[in-house]
């Protein structure tokens, strides 16, 4: 049985040098899905396996767009990217504006992904705006500074935000000069300071979560019982475990998921993917949403997060999420590349 005629055909304009197809309904939002189609007249389309989808190719048309700005044009795909079949979508504008996580990203067990240097090199030098975001609370942009300078990455401490300083930054915009009990590190408690915070045992405004190395039986049951009494609860971020050299390290999230078991009360959570913490993130460095990117290595935080901001969504296969696993979510990053160093041609 042929095909029903189309009520309305969709042109997907492609790079220059590749093609125009004007597609059945329904079969665009596959080819957005990265579904590649043999380039062939009335060929259906077929997923890598081997589901039939409904629609076919109509016409092809190989004229050359008119030419654009090469300065946000998709840089030619890599020989080795292993992710062919997930989103691949330029830029609708230039990018001005870089966001760019850290762990996953430009390091990996403390060591130096081949190109991230050259990255943020590239970003300074070009006199783009730019942020390294980070979800671990643990420690300050001061002691963050000196660990990727360890590595070879040359970042200025103002370029360094954090899910402390955004939590920080968040409380002190609802309860000015208010109080806490902070289960976390320096780097929670010197943000938390920095806004005027009194950290307190007693009757606090706030129970803060954060991450940390020594997490006690007694700082939880006392987080209970203030939460019990009243005490409103903020987590620094949702991540559930974290990485170390021998393995998942439980994190805030794990932590969070206790508290709330025992108490009925759920935290609210500051850092990614809360488009909040990307907001305050590009206010700090004077940049819209429209022209910013993030680049991260986990789809349920960074691309969730970026996108929910509206933010061009990088994905890069140097972390936690795998190319097999990004087709288990149900959205897509822009793009999936497989490292950081295949952006180095967008600036």
């Amino acid at each position: 049985m042929g095909l029903a005629e189309p009520r309305r055909s969709a042109n997907v304009a492609r790079p220059a040098g590749q093609v125009r197809l004007t597609l059945q309904p329904g079969v665009r939002l596959a080819l957005l899905a990265g579904v590649r189609p043999a380039l062939l007249v009335g060929v259906p389309l077929v997923t890598p396996a081997g589901r039939r989808l409904i629609g076919s190719i109509t016409g092809v048309d190989d004229r050359t767009p008119p030419s654009r700005d090469d300065s946000f044009a998709r840089p030619p795909r890599s020989s080795s990217d292993p992710s062919p079949l997930v989103g691949d979508r330029p830029p609708r504008l230039p990018i001005e504006s870089w966001l760019t996580d850290m762990d996953g990203v430009l390091i990996h067990e403390g060591s130096l992904i081949p190109g991230a240097d050259e990255f943020v090199r590239r970003l300074v030098a070009s006199g783009r705006s730019f942020l390294v975001l980070t979800n671990n609370s643990i420690y300050t942009p001061r002691d963050l500074r000196a660990r990727l300078a360890h590595t070879g990455i040359d970042v200025p401490e103002s370029a360094i935000w954090t899910s402390a300083l955004a939590t920080a930054r968040f409380l002190d915009s609802q309860r000015p000069a208010g109080s806490a009990f902070v289960i976390g590190e320096a780097g929670l408690t010197t943000a938390l300071h920095e806004v005027g915070y009194t950290l307190t045992e007693s009757d606090p405004d706030y129970v803060v979560l954060g991450e940390t190395r020594n997490y006690s039986f007694e700082a939880i049951t006392r987080a209970i019982r203030l939460i019990n009494n009243g005490a409103r609860f903020i987590c620094t971020n949702p991540d559930a475990t974290g990485p170390s050299r021998e393995g998942a390290l439980p994190a805030a999230g794990s932590v969070a998921a206790l508290i709330t078991k025992a108490t009925g009360v759920k935290p609210y959570f500051v850092g990614k993917p809360n488009p909040l913490m990307m907001r305050e993130a590009l206010n700090r460095i004077s940049a819209h949403s429209e022209t910013s990117a993030i680049v991260g290595d986990r789809m349920d935080t960074d691309v969730l997060g970026g996108l929910e901001a509206g933010l061009y969504t990088f994905l890069v296969l140097t972390g936690v999420t795998t190319a097999e696993e990004v087709d288990r979510y149900p959205y897509l990053p822009s793009q999936v590349v497989p490292s950081i160093a295949d952006l180095l041609d967008y600036l």
